[in-house]
């Protein structure tokens, strides 16, 4: 049987909806670990659940946030924004684009904040990490492509740079350099490395043929320092591994070196999240890692992600991009999309639509480009 060719419209569909839907299965355990979410859900996370407290509203560290039943956080939040600033521009975008249009779009639109079950800006529900951009760019008037030192380096930027990958689609050269670009005004160090080699990873696996074996090794091929040799070692892990049940403490221990939170995740170690070319942030290459173990399927994917617990929101939200780039929107299960979208009060179509037409418009534009190079560098390179 000939299979059908997946088209952008599939897997851009596939990437933001597979995020989103990682997303909101993440959130209600995020923060724990394994054995502490056997225990609170009698097993294995196998879908939409609850919050982690009953009393959630006054519950901490959760309190005010209602992060369960299908709710997306914060990593869903800026991902549709990050596409509007794509739909506003509708070019490729750099540092300066964050400080025009996406700091504007955070202090003064408000929208639906599902964990906050009201409508309200997006400033207010985004951590301080992410409100460090609106300080530097609205406030302190920094050079956008420097605005992002400083920074606590974390997985902020990287989370939200699904889009990027989608705009270069097959082009996982120029998705690695224009997040990095667009990070900069929210990282610097290996949390803004760990955003172009996200970004690239969506873009390789929106390649004919790709697997997840061919978007690990391109994320190997681009990534620097501390964010390559924990891929690299998570990776040695993964490839034997069988199912995510066994891969969840080893890929731990994988990662472990290249982590500098420490083993309690809320209660960071001394020298977490400081700038160093040893270290890497845990959520991608654990991502990556699940991929693997998955061989690229999309539940395995995410629900892998979703039991590593941690930061799993994140993770789940990185895995649930490639893997539904590779896949498709029919990988990722519509009973979850239906119910997430229906949570969150979200049509988790229409950013994907918004996008795949704007990466449309910027392919014809680099075909342009490229065009008018070449004959510029024909003019001047041919001999006399």
């Amino acid at each position: 049987m000939t299979l059908t060719p997946l088209t952008l419209d599939d897997r851009a569909a596939g990437c933001l909806i597979g995020a989103a839907v990682g997303d909101a299965l993440g959130g209600p355990v995020e923060g724990w670990t394994p054995d502490q979410i056997v225990e609170r859900h009698g097993g294995r996370v196998h879908g939409v659940v609850g919050p982690w407290h009953e009393n959630w509203r006054t519950a901490r560290p959760i309190a005010p946030y209602h992060k369960g039943d299908g709710h997306v956080t914060d990593d869903t939040l800026m991902t549709h924004a990050l596409v509007r600033v794509y739909e506003a521009v509708r070019d490729h975008l750099d540092a300066y684009a964050v400080a025009d249009h996406l700091v504007p779009d955070l202090m003064t639109n408000p929208r639906w904040i599902p964990e906050l079950e009201a409508e309200a800006l997006p400033l207010q529900r985004i951590f301080l990490a992410e409100k460090w951009i609106v300080t530097r760019l609205h406030y302190a008037h920094a050079d956008p492509r420097e605005a992002g030192a400083g920074n606590i380096v974390n997985c902020g930027a990287a989370m939200y740079m699904a889009p990027v990958g989608i705009v270069n689609a097959g082009n996982p050269d120029g998705a690695y350099a224009e997040a990095l670009d667009i990070a900069g005004a929210h990282q610097s160090s290996y949390g803004r490395e760990a955003a172009g080699v996200f970004a690239a990873a969506v873009a390789a696996a929106c390649a004919p043929g790709a697997t997840a074996g061919s978007v690990v090794e391109t994320a190997l091929a681009l990534a620097k320092d501390g964010t390559r040799e924990a891929i690299a070692a998570v990776r040695e892990v993964a490839l034997g591994q069988r199912d995510f049940e066994s891969a969840l403490a080893p890929l731990r221990a994988a990662v472990a070196p290249y982590d500098s939170v420490g083993p309690d995740y809320r209660k960071p170690s001394l020298g977490a999240r400081r700038p160093s070319r040893l270290h890497s942030i845990e959520e991608l290459p654990v991502a990556l890692g699940m991929l693997l173990v998955a061989d690229g399927a999309y539940e395995a994917s995410v629900l892998g992600a979703v039991n590593y617990g941690r930061d799993c929101d994140s993770i789940a939200t990185m895995a649930g991009a490639i893997a539904g780039a590779l896949g498709g929107e029919g990988v990722v299960p519509a009973a979850w999309a239906k119910q997430v979208a229906e949570a969150s009060r979200l049509d988790l179509h229409a950013p994907a639509a918004a996008l795949t037409a704007v990466a449309r418009e910027v392919f014809a534009r680099d075909r342009a480009r490229r065009r008018t190079h070449e004959s510029a560098f024909t003019a001047i390179a041919s001999p006399r």
